[in-house]
């Protein structure tokens, strides 16, 4: 029990990392709550799941600007893009609060303002982790970051139970109160973070396309970079949309219920990320690290296959259990597997490349959305799930040396 907590206590022996965690805590909370309370509240008042696959599109599609974000970080520090970006949510939220207050909002205001945070809200999980490569000793890396997606993995619970709770409890508005105050904390605790303010590498007269280009030729010739981004790509298409965009649909269309049981199948994939994110933060998962996330990857389409077959509530609930915490146990190493073969100068850059990846979700609920218009949501889940597990094969066998090899560095754990 001691050398549990003393894993557990390790990260937060560093300054920054203690106001960071409650920062990211906020932002996540307010995140899932805003998702899920907008998704539902699209679905329901346009009445079309192409206006929820849109909605949930435009939450990512800002990822292409991520990269830029890794520059501004590599030059400026992460302190100040914190800044900017939480004072932005905080703005944006009080806007639809004001709006809801005076029921004035709509579906199109929702689109226009998930447009806006968009924009940055793909590189926040880029800024995080960043962040934490550069303020966390390099041997405590995996378990810091299991224990910082642990604010998003306990925030998808608690915004998937108190987010529609609160709206079919409260109504919309007072939802928008509660956002805004967790957005404004996470601005508070952010000004406490610290980490590099300024880079002197590379030369601030280099241009940032110069930078960006020389990040892309970085990648390039790093197989475990170049196979941890395909796999990022691969589970961001054919994986994240049942979770992150379709949810609200498959909880009305194929288990029939309402917000609660829409909340309770949110929360259950929550719970299962939070546990698989314990796990890693306790900094003893010895299946090694880039082999962990291509096992963990097969098995997460897996579930996602039989779920896809599932209409009683309860069942789909464990099983979603199941997917967050194998999905936890893939994504985590992934970030690890980069950081660990990133050269410091190149950090912000490459987690930056790392969310363009992003856009694998927005083009695969795009594409989700008329597939299942024409042969049906289980026609549509068989395809994404079976052509997942067959790329990640593929990914394991196009860079087995660097990826499953055990001698490979993205292998060791430590």
């Amino acid at each position: 029990m001691t050398n549990v907590q003393s894993s557990l206590r390790a990260p937060f022996k560093v300054r920054s990392f203690c106001f960071q965690w409650p920062a990211d805590l906020a932002a996540s909370f307010a995140f899932e709550m805003e998702i899920l309370v907008l998704g539902w509240y699209v679905l329901v008042e346009s009445g079309s799941v192409m206006m929820l696959v849109l909605y949930g599109a435009l939450q990512y599609f800002g990822s292409v600007l991520s990269p830029m974000f890794g520059v501004a970080g590599d030059r400026l520090g992460y302190r100040r893009l914190f800044l900017v970006t939480r004072g932005a949510y905080t703005a944006l939220a009080a806007l639809l609060m004001v709006s809801a207050f005076m029921a004035t909002l709509s579906p199109l205001l929702v689109i226009g303002v998930a447009a806006l945070v968009g924009l940055i809200r793909p590189s926040d999980n880029m800024m995080r982790y960043a962040l934490v490569g550069q303020t966390v000793p390099a041997d405590q890396l995996t378990g810091a970051l299991g224990i910082s997606r642990m604010t998003a993995d306990s925030a998808r619970i608690a915004g998937a139970l108190a987010g529609v709770g609160t709206v079919a409890q409260f109504g919309m508005a007072t939802a928008y109160v509660v956002i805004t105050a967790l957005y404004l904390s996470s601005f508070l605790f952010s000004i406490g973070v610290a980490g590099k303010e300024a880079s002197t590498s590379p030369p601030i007269a280099r241009s940032a396309f110069g930078e960006l280009v020389a990040a892309f030729e970085y990648v390039w010739t790093r197989p475990e970079l170049l196979g941890a981004m395909s796999l990022a790509f691969l589970v961001n298409f054919f994986a994240f949309p049942f979770t992150l965009g379709l949810l609200p649909y498959i909880a009305k269309n194929v288990y029939e219920v309402g917000q609660a049981g829409f909340g309770a199948l949110s929360a259950s994939f929550a719970f299962g990320a939070l546990l698989g994110s314990l796990v890693l933060g306790l900094n003893r998962f010895s299946l090694g690290t880039a082999r962990a996330m291509l096992v963990t990857a097969i098995l997460w389409f897996s579930c996602l296959l039989f779920f896809s077959f599932l209409t009683e509530l309860r069942v789909g609930m464990f099983l979603l259990v199941c997917t967050g915490f194998v999905q936890s146990l893939s994504m985590t190493p992934l970030a690890a597997v980069m950081l660990r073969g990133t050269e410091p100068a190149f950090r912000g850059r490459v987690m930056g490349m790392r969310m363009l990846a992003i856009w694998g979700l927005p083009a695969g609920l795009l594409a989700a959305g008329p597939l299942i218009a024409w042969v049906g949501y289980q026609t549509v889940a068989f395809l994404y799930t079976g052509l997942g597990i067959v790329l990640t094969l593929c990914i394991a066998r196009r860079w087995h040396r660097a990826l499953w090899d055990k001698t490979a560095p993205s292998h060791q754990h430590r």
